[in-house]
């Protein structure tokens, strides 16, 4: 069969509700394609005014974890798509063949399905059906996201469900906005992302019920069940990054580039992230205290002066400058060397001083006259009888005399006439 005079289909890979996807050669460019052959109406001009508005957008993608897209069309009153051809196997053929996936592989393929969704997000373009079979991981193990542009105008609130008792598209990955009936964004296709997730870690999705209304209700009250609870062995950062996934609000989730940059170190196995370069220290304006910007230390820029004592800072070494403030620096530095030199000779001699003071003081009180002696005033005895004094004549007077007092007495009457006689021999000479 050739589709468009170009492609001719080879072989069928899978079949969905919205279509079926073959394995088809261009015969024009010679290389292998898939050929989505899409489920409806060309003469619906709505639906076909958006599949070629997404269609163009996809094609404008280029990203290693994107799925290209070639070209589009309609033949024999059908949607074509012809994308890049992925030789492996989806997430869901995955989940067929292993119940579980190793966490090791998990946080590799959301770590990839985050960086290709970043790139659709950063052009405006949002995926609305990110679910296992949507991902596919080609022969190297790496992830590549299909099927853009399709769910925008295929997988819409009314036709997403049929009769009671079945899921069909997208349900059990649906964000709660989109189960109430709002627009689509780029949250959405990280709640989605976060369902596979919990499902490839788990085996099953974080919600499931026997009606595809139940499960949206679930995906709209009820929270998920932590994968730690469920026997899950994956670690306590993982765990609680994976619930914010799946938070009920769209703010409250991360981007796509931030789930990508998580993924990408060590952070899931629940070790410390690594710490972001350390920026440039900015230059603050000095305090008062210091005097390291030649404007402050000028005359006419200096604020004025605080009230009070100022308080001072020990200079340190802070290398050469050539500010008039830093040149006084060794001088405050030797000052204040000299300054503490002098505190040891300083105290001594104060104290030195206090205890002459106290010294005098004491000798004052000491040897001070009382006060029955302060009122007769003592006699000033003359130079020959103090001389007699302290040649002992005064002790011997006073012995013939009977008592101290008179012996001083006796001296005195004696040693006037012997001044009188020496005086009389003076003249005569």
């Amino acid at each position: 069969m050739l589709v468009a005079g170009r492609y001719r289909l080879v072989s069928p890979i899978g079949r969905g509700g919205m279509g079926e996807v073959w394995r088809a050669a261009d015969e024009v460019l010679g290389r292998a394609v898939a050929v989505k052959l899409l489920l409806g109406d060309q003469a619906d001009a709505s639906a076909t005014a958006r599949f070629r508005l997404e269609a163009q957008t996809a094609a404008r993608l280029s990203h290693p974890h994107l799925v290209a897209v070639f070209d589009f069309g309609a033949w024999e009153d059908r949607f074509f798509l012809v994308m890049e051809l992925v030789e492996g196997q989806s997430l869901g053929d995955l989940l067929a063949a292993q119940e579980r996936v190793h966490p090791e592989q998990v946080a590799r393929i959301a770590g990839e399905a985050a960086a290709g969704l970043a790139a659709a997000h950063r052009q405006g373009i949002v995926h609305r059906d990110i679910k296992p079979g949507n991902l596919m991981l080609d022969a190297d193990g790496s992830v590549k996201i299909g099927d853009f542009g399709i769910a925008q105008f295929v997988d819409d609130p009314s036709t997403a469900l049929t009769t009671a008792g079945h899921i069909v598209g997208t349900s059990l990955y649906l964000a709660p906005e989109r189960a109430l009936g709002r627009t689509a964004d780029s949250a959405s296709d990280m709640y989605s992302l976060g369902c596979v997730i919990y499902q490839l870690l788990l085996g099953k999705p974080p919600f499931t019920s026997d009606t595809a209304t139940a499960t949206l209700y679930q995906h709209v009250d009820t929270p998920p069940v932590p994968l730690r609870q469920r026997g899950v062995d994956i670690s306590a950062a993982f765990d609680a990054y994976l619930l914010g996934l799946l938070a009920k609000k769209p703010e409250e989730r991360p981007t796509a580039q931030q789930v990508s940059d998580w993924f990408r170190t060590d952070a899931w196995r629940g070790r410390a992230e690594p710490l972001p370069a350390p920026k440039p220290a900015s230059r603050r304006a000095p305090s008062p205290t210091r005097s390291t910007a030649p404007a402050r230390v000028s005359p006419a820029a200096a604020p004025p002066a605080p009230a009070g004592p100022s308080t001072y800072r020990l200079p340190q070494p802070t290398g050469r400058r050539r500010s008039t403030a830093s040149r006084s620096a060794p001088a405050r530095r030797r000052s204040t060397r000299e300054a503490i030199r002098r505190r040891p000779r300083v105290a001594s001699a104060i104290a030195g001083t206090a205890t002459f003071l106290a010294a005098v003081y004491l000798g004052m009180v000491l040897f001070s006259p009382d006060s029955s002696s302060a009122d007769t005033p003592s006699p000033t005895p003359s130079g020959p009888a103090s001389q007699g004094v302290q040649d002992g004549q005064g002790g011997q007077d006073g012995q013939d005399g009977g008592d101290d007092r008179s012996g001083g007495q006796g001296e005195q009457d004696h040693g006037r006439p012997d001044s009188h006689e020496r005086e009389d021999d003076e003249r005569d000479d």
